[in-house]
């Protein structure tokens, strides 16, 4: 059996804990990711990690080949890179995480072209507006919209998103739209949150490098996106949304911008992933080429 391999397969039940998740994480069976922990062991003769009912831990060997396993793992994945010359020969498993509206209105319609250049990866396009645990749930990376709060993880900054702040034609047609911001206290704002309960409702704007906030009446809080939007084109009030992805809506009338003086700051777009040395080429090529792509599409560098 491949050293590599029984490497590989060691690092990742230790990166999550868990034989169940690693199996998912890695395409195998589960009963194939214990023999090669257990012929990994056998070979090295020292128990690497402590199964329990509820978890799994690394000994102090185990520890040990952790750390020394991700270095060597890494400078091979960065041989294999250096000498590869046509990356169409890349293969392997490909799983990456972003938000719904990104994929839906930007990843998605131009995929084709990536797996038509890149056949033999098999990739896994995860769209949710929640934070995934890229270690945990097995992820090559993620593309995340706004400030980053993870500190453990390296960041590849894209660009930025310009903000626009919107209201449906219907709702411009029943309560008209405000021209200033005292105006809006006779309007009512949809409330984006990530956890219920957490913020009072605010129309937010950039302006002389400082940030603002303008307390509003609000209608509905969500925390999901297609529902903010949802409610924005069901005539529940303002929302301030990505321009880029509400472009279409703009240009039909469905959606018509508001008080443009007063904008969000921009919003930063960015790449995450877990080590910078340990990173596969095929989600290298990725990168680069969804990095194009939002270039391509207008995103501010």
């Amino acid at each position: 059996m491949n050293k590599l391999d029984l490497l590989k397969t060691f690092v990742r039940v230790a990166e999550l804990s868990s034989f169940t998740l690693a199996s998912d994480a890695l395409g195998l069976p589960r009963s194939s990711v214990s023999e090669q922990v257990r012929a990994l062991e056998q070979l090295l003769g020292t128990r690497l990690l402590q199964r329990t009912t509820r978890k799994v831990q690394t000994t102090p060997d185990g520890q040990v080949l952790y750390e020394r396993s991700k270095d060597l793992l890494a400078q091979m994945d960065e041989l294999e890179g250096l000498f590869r010359q046509d990356n169409a020969t890349l293969s392997g498993r490909l799983r990456v995480d972003m938000p719904t509206a990104v994929a839906r209105r930007l990843v998605m319609p131009r995929i084709r072209e990536f797996i038509d250049r890149h056949p033999l990866i098999e990739v896994e396009i995860s769209s949710t507006d929640r934070r995934v645990d890229l270690v945990r749930e097995g992820f090559d990376c993620v593309v995340r919209a706004g400030e980053l709060r993870d500190t453990t993880l390296v960041a590849r900054k894209i660009g930025h998103f310009q903000m626009v702040n919107c209201v449906s034609a219907d709702y411009a047609e029943r309560f008209g739209i405000p021209h200033t911001l005292d105006d809006l206290q006779q309007h009512r704002l949809i409330n984006y949150v990530s956890a219920f309960g957490a913020s009072t409702a605010t129309f937010d704007y950039h302006r002389d490098g400082k940030e603002h906030q303008v307390p509003m009446p609000c209608s509905i809080t969500v925390n999901y996106i297609e529902a903010y939007e949802a409610a924005c084109l069901g005539g529940l009030g303002i929302v301030q949304v990505p321009r880029l992805s509400h472009a279409y809506q703009l240009r039909r009338g469905e959606l018509l911008e508001i008080l443009p003086d007063y904008l969000p700051a921009p919003m930063p777009v960015s790449l995450l992933y877990a080590h910078r040395r340990h990173l596969p080429q095929r989600c290298r090529v990725f990168m680069d080429w969804l990095s194009g792509l939002l270039l391509e599409y207008g995103v501010k560098t």
